[in-house]
């Protein structure tokens, strides 16, 4: 028999909650309740099969707390007049939030309602709207008020994010709650204080007007006739993103690699320069206009985010040429193939035929199943040899 139960007419209840609707109720008033619930009755047929269970369930429903059960004569052949419940209502908010036990998350919601109502009325639609995501951030929720407050007073305020003094609030606080902060900043801050341009928690300063830290560039210069501090003999430098667009040393090789070691042991090349990558992260070689007018190595890993990372490369610098990402060179050291543990399967538009059958290959397992090369597998001495190749 699938006669409602006590457990569904909870369950029922919870996917109210569930999706917010509940608490959403606190926030603008609109009447939740009275509800009827659903509710599935014994046919007739099962009335006369299943008598005794039917008063079972009758009575189940009877105890049940919080609920009031509407009933309905009906007459049966067999039994004569009986009553049976026809509908299940629930009256109140509190009856609901009684049986599904969650009076103590909605007290602190309504908590959160009353502050936010004191405090930044704007913010209650966005109440209405995540009120779950409300109750994760109860402990929070004073101190994101603070910063709101303090934001309206101080629009665009050209500070560091932990240079911000609020009393109570530590120094990774804001950082750590970019993402709820956003949404809470777009409701409230005028239009002129908010860049449009800046999206995402990673130009959350930028959005808001803060100080970014600078993007650094990390470099080896690999010829010592332009070497920038000679008498030094440099191995490392690293400059800030518009200092480095700045620098323009008038070498015609750029190389640029993921591996730290294959950077750090990168042999000198005379007219070259070896920069340590980051990824994904090429946005702040943008600047660096220079570039255009060198050769541009790329050398990552053979697998498929290598090759992910060239074509992005490429978007920028569309002259770049892949180092070491070839099929022989795959072949060659077969011997250190491993595995790529979370392998990218997207449409690459930037490659060149010979890559992108290769990555093809690698993307389809038709080598070895997340088969991957990382470069500094690649024996030095093969390196060696395809840097002579291209002199």
């Amino acid at each position: 028999m699938n006669w409602t139960t006590p457990a569904d007419l909870r369950a029922q209840l919870h996917k109210l909650w569930e999706r917010g609707e509940i608490l959403a109720s606190l926030v603008t008033g609109d009447p939740l309740f009275p509800r009827r619930l659903s509710l599935k009755r014994p046919t007739s047929t099962e009335i006369a099969e299943y008598f005794s269970e039917v008063r079972v369930w009758i009575e189940a429903l009877r105890k049940m707390p919080r609920c009031r059960l509407e009933m309905r004569e009906f007459k049966h052949r067999l039994f004569g007049t009986n009553t049976l419940p026809h509908e299940v209502w629930i009256d109140t908010v509190g009856d609901a939030l009684s049986l599904i036990s969650k009076q103590r998350e909605a007290a602190h919601f309504t908590d959160l309602v009353m502050m936010t109502r004191q405090q930044q009325p704007e913010l209650l639609d966005w109440l209405a709207k995540k009120p779950q995501r409300a109750l994760e951030l109860v402990d929070e929720w004073q101190r994101l008020l603070a910063i709101v407050a303090w934001l309206k007073v101080h629009p665009r305020p050209s500070v560091y994010l932990r240079q911000v003094d609020i009393p109570g609030i530590h120094s990774k606080f804001i950082e750590h709650h970019r993402g709820v902060l956003s949404e809470l900043l777009d409701l409230v801050l005028p239009a002129e204080a908010i860049d449009p341009i800046a999206s995402g928690t990673n130009q959350f300063a930028q959005r808001y007007g803060f100080l970014d830290k600078p993007l650094c560039i990390r470099f080896r210069v690999l010829d010592r006739t332009h070497a920038l501090l000679p008498e030094v003999g440099e191995r490392d430098i690293s400059l800030d993103a518009d200092s480095f667009a700045r620098l323009n040393p008038k070498l015609s090789r750029v190389f640029i690699t993921e591996n730290e070691i294959n950077f750090l042991a990168f042999p000198n090349i005379e007219h070259s320069l070896i920069i340590f990558g980051a990824g994904y992260g090429f946005e702040m070689l943008r600047k660096t206009t220079w570039l255009e007018n060198c050769r541009i190595y790329y050398w990552g890993d053979i697998d498929t985010h290598g090759f992910a990372m060239l074509d992005q490369l490429r978007s920028q610098f569309r002259h770049v040429a892949s180092f070491l990402m070839d099929r022989a060179t795959l072949l060659a050291f077969e011997a250190q193939w491993g595995i790529e543990t979370k392998p990218t399967c997207r449409e690459l538009s930037r490659l060149t035929p010979e890559e992108k059958a290769l990555y093809d290959d690698l993307r389809d397992n038709r080598l070895r199943k997340n088969l991957r090369l990382e470069q500094e597998r690649i024996g030095f001495g093969w390196v060696k040899a395809a840097l002579a190749a291209l002199r």
